[in-house]
């Protein structure tokens, strides 16, 4: 028998309806592998006996002929989506032990498809940040290393468990959220393709709340095709989510294989960053190439507002993290430090609950929010987050079908090489992605190539809102022509 966690999730779902084997036996598998690549630090949570009984009960629904979308899949979860029963931390000691009496939106529509649940996935602290290095359970080691290296190298963040997991055939996919870049970066870090779906594609219920008007939920997995399966199951309109949009929902995995013949294809010579290195130029001009010989028309465009975009996206993000979490407060849920009164108390258990990147941005977003300084950062940056989605508007008036860039400025670095002394170093592996959220756009990350020292490069497809088509269409054209990538196994 085929390992069955090297399947991809179209493979898997396709193998298990003709038998060849059951969901138990499948699911048994990826706990196997989970157990020997505990070294990543992938989950924060695994559920073993959950996800034998959700498979089992699969096995039972496919031997009735009664088989939802998803049945009996194998998928992680980000540990910022609420699942009834089981620990939800978002990773911060200050939700320490904190078990949801509710189920996220998102993840009850994959458990209602017949998804299996394997466990929780590590990410940085409250989503905030790029390298997966600010979790209250540690840092995530990628699945990756560089050629004669065995430097340990982060696999990108906030979604940096989700990335890994996928990368490391730990899971047949798994969820993320983005609210700057958090599933395309880690997923171009890891070698694995990552959706940030249009704003409003998917309900934000039940996910734990970093910057609301830009978190959005979204699909990892190893193949366009899986990710466009699993959209399917995640994006549904939401009573509970009024920003979620009331449109059905399309069966992505037919633009798999589409024709692309005639889409124009913008490329943005404001992603030319200075210092970039010459080997993402190269694959940007490749991906264009690949999508030029599939019939597509690359042409050069311009978007004036996005040398604003990452210093506007500092203060917004922050502003709307210093709102959702003042709630954490040590008296309903999570951890409580005790002290004289009810202030001490709150400043206690703030203090003791939040790590240094979550302090340090609350601080950022009360700050641009106070008295005298609010027109000054908070309402610019929001103007200019105006000006950067009419920038795209314009592009897409004029006939664009989507846009191609660099999803990230490098390939993965080592734990502790970036933001240790300055954090906008951290910040800058943003650069490409934080105009798709604040502009409320969908994003793919697709692999494209590898690097010098043997480490995957990705690109990135931005498209018009509710388009996910489209990009799935375009994401297949890079895949096919680039070919799979996958990380050596040296953590069993």
């Amino acid at each position: 028998m085929t390992d069955l966690t090297s399947l991809t999730l179209a493979q898997a779902r396709d193998a298990l309806r003709t038998k060849e084997f059951s969901a138990a036996e499948l699911t048994e598998a990826h706990l196997g592998a989970m157990a020997k690549a505990r070294a990543l630090n992938a989950f924060v949570l695994e559920t073993p006996e959950r996800a034998l009984q959700m498979a089992k009960a699969s096995d039972a629904r496919l031997a009735k002929g009664d088989a939802g979308p998803l049945e009996g899949l194998p998928l992680g979860i980000k540990d910022l989506f609420c699942t009834a029963g089981v620990r939800t931390t978002a990773c911060s000691h200050i939700l320490d032990n904190f078990v949801p009496p509710y189920e996220s939106t998102v993840t009850a529509n994959l458990w209602r498809d017949g998804a299996v649940l394997l466990g929780k996935l590590n990410n940085d602290e409250f989503a905030m940040g790029s390298s997966n290095e600010t979790s209250y359970f540690g840092p995530v080691i990628s699945p990756w290393r560089r050629h004669g290296s065995n430097a340990k190298l982060v696999p990108g963040g906030s979604s940096g468990g989700a990335a890994a997991a996928v990368a490391a055939n730990l899971c047949l996919g798994a969820t993320g959220t983005d609210t700057g870049g958090s599933i395309r970066q880690p997923a171009a870090f890891c070698g694995v393709v990552g959706l940030k779906p249009t704003y409003g594609r998917c309900s934000r219920w039940g996910i734990v709340a970093f910057a609301s008007s830009l978190d959005q939920a979204g699909p990892f997995a190893r193949t366009v095709r899986d990710c466009a399966i699993l959209l399917r199951s995640m994006a549904s309109p939401d009573a509970k989510d009024t920003t979620c949009i009331d449109l059905p929902v399309p069966d992505y995995e037919k633009a798999i294989g589409a024709s692309v013949k005639g889409m124009r294809i913008g490329i943005p010579k404001e992603y030319r960053m200075p210092g970039m290195a010459a080997e993402i130029e190269a694959l940007w001009q490749r991906g264009a190439q690949w999508l030029k010989e599939a019939g597509a028309e690359p042409i050069d465009i311009s978007l004036p507002m996005t040398k604003y975009a990452l210093p506007a996206y500092y203060i917004v993000a922050p502003a709307e993290a210093s709102s959702n979490l003042a709630r954490y407060d040590g008296v309903r849920y999570g951890l409580r430090v005790g002290g004289r009164d009810v202030v001490a108390m709150y400043e206690n258990t703030r203090a003791a609950g939040f790590g240094k990147e979550v302090r340090r941005r609350i601080m950022i977003g009360t700050y641009v929010l106070s008295a005298g300084y609010y027109d000054a950062y908070y309402l610019r940056a929001q103007k200019v987050r105006t000006l950067i989605k009419r920038d795209f508007e314009e592009c897409f008036a004029k006939g664009i079908n989507a846009i191609l860039t660099p999803a990230t400025p490098s390939a993965a670095f080592a734990l502790g090489e970036k933001g240790g002394a300055d954090p906008i170093e951290m910040y800058l592996n943003d650069v490409f992605t934080v105009t798709v959220n604040m502009a409320g756009l969908p994003g793919i990350a697709v692999p494209a190539g590898l690097d010098a020292q043997g480490l995957p490069l990705g690109l990135q497809l931005i498209g018009r809102p509710f388009e996910e088509e489209t990009l799935f269409a375009l994401g297949h054209i890079i895949e096919q022509a680039a070919g799979q990538f996958r990380p050596r196994p040296w953590w069993n």
